[in-house]
């Protein structure tokens, strides 16, 4: 049996990371700390093993949210990756390549939440083809969803 291995970073690729090991149960937090950090509606989560987390390019930047809760981001881009408790630390869900096996299982906090975020999805979907065929034309300087050997500390940049 092979060991999990995950890897994630932030959007410029100044801070990159790689998981071995069990992942905890993905949630959603709906707490304003959560709303604000990540500029959203919630926050979505996942528990970092103990001692699986190893830091490959850079490290987060820490910000005190309360007494005993810290979150981390790039310094660089603002990317949100951590929350760290005396539970643990938890991975943003958003910041790892592969996430597709990564879907919430909890919301915490559930009586904080926005009352229309039950029916976000139920929305109409804009399904313009130009749009779309515009957004393909995008350079993006972005890090790929991959690890790289090499990549500029602060991101590509023109």
């Amino acid at each position: 049996m092979t060991e999990a291995i995950k890897s994630g970073g932030c959007q410029c690729g100044a801070v990159r990371f790689r998981i071995r090991g069990q992942l905890g149960r993905p949630s959603i937090c709906h707490c304003r700390m959560c709303q604000k950090q990540f500029g959203n509606f919630f926050s979505a989560l996942v528990t970092a093993p103990d001692d699986g987390l190893e830091w490959t390019r850079g490290e987060p930047t820490y910000f005190q949210s309360s007494v005993n809760i810290d979150r981390g981001f790039c310094k660089n881009c603002g990317t949100p990756l951590t929350y760290r408790h005396p539970g643990g630390l938890e991975i943003a869900i958003g910041a790892f390549d592969e996430r597709d096996d990564l879907a919430p299982q909890i919301q915490v906090n559930y009586a904080s939440r926005l009352p229309w975020v039950d029916t976000i999805f139920e929305k109409p979907v804009h399904q313009d083809p130009d749009f779309y065929a515009r957004q393909e034309q995008i350079i993006s300087f972005q890090h790929p969803d991959h690890d790289t050997d090499v990549w500029p500390a602060e991101g590509l940049k023109i």
